[in-house]
């Protein structure tokens, strides 16, 4: 039998299981292999309290994605909603920031697996700890990225079906091994006394509630992504809007209850002399050089096992250490080539980038190009932590563009088909935004400022696309959004500048953006204030951005691909 193509030329053969495996593999990766860490360092086991705020922040907008999912079944589709509801200059940015965040991951995973393999004596020359702080990629642990990124281009090219099969069979492993850990951890090596007087107290710092939220931005929320996956390859599913919101929401319960679950796993094993030894949770940083706690940094739940004696966990946490990362980068490495698809689709990239293989059907040309910018990232970002900042950033920013989309497209096209429609979305928008612009601003000042300049460069590319003519169907240019866009992202600045997150946030600049603009988080706002500031801002953005949509006419000229007739808008 024939494959089943969409109208993109993009064959639809992924069922329920195949969506739901996609966003889980993606949500569990190397999160949780150094998430629990991050966490635990900056607040202790009040982390527990990240990790449950941030869940309930990203099960809203997984809810609010999964309505918009089901409403527009297309390829990338996260960089193709605003540009429904709000017009091509709505669109252009927003799918910048959704490739940017996409095409990070996979380096980002690609070092997770070399730093935690370095704890093994074959690949100690991989990757070099530093005497304090993060460590660095050797020529060998490069050489050694760049050939698992191309193993990743390899399996995104023989085509969605073998993908899937892939990615079902790791997914599986994934989400075993995380919770083999939980029930060994916790009925055979649980201390009680670290989450009291043993680790430094429960809550260790006496800004409380500001070390919980600055436990966000340092690896919870980059742990639970992911669930959008599905979304992205709505385009190539057997029955998008029967599957999708299913799996979007069930990937999302599961990876929350493994997150929360892994994070006490942690605190509970965790070695009380080695707490001791370096006065409680906040002394088992990067920064510490005690060569224990060099070597935790390196291989978390590798090195809390081997402590507790428990050998064979520590060799099947090395094995996955290399699976889960490696499965997640792979996943991501097929989202970011069809979001740069979508980009292409919607006119803002070269036509090249809709290049489809006749025989596998899918997007090879953004498969490579995929890679390559994988490829570049390795180079400035030297570890995991170094990177996780400003990818949180760029996530939540692409997030954020779904519950404007959603109440925009609801007043503007009310009679479209939902097969999934969310209750209380005149709250729960609003409140998704608001949570998605709180997540950004704990980032601190220089990571919002790298963000800044990485959006700068995506509008550069644009322009270039559109100045050489690289797309013949480059749309005309929406400018209505424009006002509302750029005010957004001055506001959010100029609040970080005042604020309470900086001036580095959790890593105090990140790779060759280090030094750009120095100064701000200066707390003039206080933490109260920026958190109010930060909560007015958006609530503005979001009704002039709603109030700014565009007229009815033009949606339907930009929805026709998906819509091309009367009937099927619901008319």
């Amino acid at each position: 039998m024939a494959p089943k193509l969409d109208a993109e030329g993009l064959e639809r053969g992924l069922g329920f299981v195949g969506l739901l495996w996609a966003s889980e593999t993606s949500i569990i990766g190397s999160g949780w292999l150094f998430g629990a860490l991050s966490a635990a360092v900056i607040a202790g086991p009040a982390a527990i309290f990240g990790w449950i705020f941030a869940s309930i922040i990203v099960a809203v907008l997984a809810l609010i994605h999964a309505e918009l999912g089901g409403l527009f079944p297309v390829s990338g589709g996260t960089s193709r909603f605003p540009h429904y509801a709000f017009g091509s200059f709505a669109g252009a940015t927003f799918g910048w920031a959704s490739y940017l965040q996409a095409a990070t991951v996979a380096p980002i995973e690609v070092l997770a697996v070399i730093q935690y393999t370095s704890t093994a004596s074959f690949a100690k020359s991989w990757y070099t700890p530093h005497t304090v702080g993060p460590g660095t990629l050797s020529g060998v642990g490069i050489l050694v990225a760049l050939i698992l990124l191309v193993v990743f281009v390899f399996l995104n090219l023989v085509g969605i079906r073998w993908l899937a099969k892939v990615s079902n069979a790791i997914t599986v492993w994934k989400v075993f091994i995380p919770v083999l850990a939980i029930v060994i951890l916790v009925l055979g090596h649980f201390h009680a006394s670290n989450f009291g007087s043993g680790g430094g107290g429960f809550f260790v710092h006496t800004g409380v509630i500001k070390s919980i939220l600055l436990t966000l931005p340092a690896g919870i929320v980059f742990s639970l992504l992911g669930f959008e996956q599905a979304v992205q390859l709505a385009g190539e599913a057997e029955n998008p809007q029967r599957d999708l919101a299913k799996a979007v929401i069930v990937s999302v319960i599961i990876g929350a209850v493994v997150y929360i679950l892994v994070q006490v796993a942690f605190l509970g094993a965790m070695s009380p002399s080695l707490l001791a030894s370096q006065h409680g949770w906040t002394g088992l940083g990067p920064t510490n050089a005690n060569p224990e706690v060099v070597k935790l940094n390196a291989g978390p739940f590798f090195t809390v096992s081997s402590l507790a004696g428990i050998a064979w966990l520590a060799t099947i946490l090395r094995i996955d250490a290399v699976v889960s990362p490696a499965g997640t980068g792979l996943m991501y490495t097929t989202s970011a080539a069809r979001l740069s698809f979508g980009l292409s689709r919607n006119g803002f990239l070269p036509a090249i980038f809709e290049a489809v293989d006749s025989r596998t059907r899918v997007p090879w040309f953004s498969i490579v190009i995929a890679a390559v910018v994988g490829a570049l990232f390795l180079l400035p970002f030297p570890s995991w932590s170094e990177l996780v900042a400003v990818v949180t950033s760029a996530s939540v920013l692409m997030y954020a563009a779904a519950p404007l989309s959603l109440m925009a497209m609801r007043k503007t096209k009310p009679g479209l088909p939902r097969p999934y429609k969310m209750s209380g979305a005149e709250i729960l928008a609003p409140l998704g935004f608001i949570g998605a612009c709180w997540i950004i601003m704990f980032s601190g000042w220089q990571t919002l400022t790298t963000l800044a300049v990485a959006m700068l460069l995506g509008y550069l590319l644009i322009w270039l696309s559109y100045a050489f003519k690289a797309n013949p169907h480059a749309p005309k240019m929406d400018w209505v959004s424009v006002p509302w866009i750029s005010a957004f992202f001055i506001g959010m600045l100029v609040i970080s500048y005042f604020g309470d997150f900086g001036p580095g946030g959790i890593i105090g600049g990140i790779g060759p953006f280090k030094n750009v603009l120095s100064g701000g988080g200066n707390d003039d706002l206080t933490l109260g204030g920026t958190l109010a500031a930060t909560t007015v801002w958006a609530l503005v953005i979001y009704y002039w951005a709603i109030n700014a949509r565009l007229p009815e006419h033009r949606v339907d000229e930009l929805v026709a691909e998906v819509y091309p007739t009367p009937d099927a808008m619901g008319h």
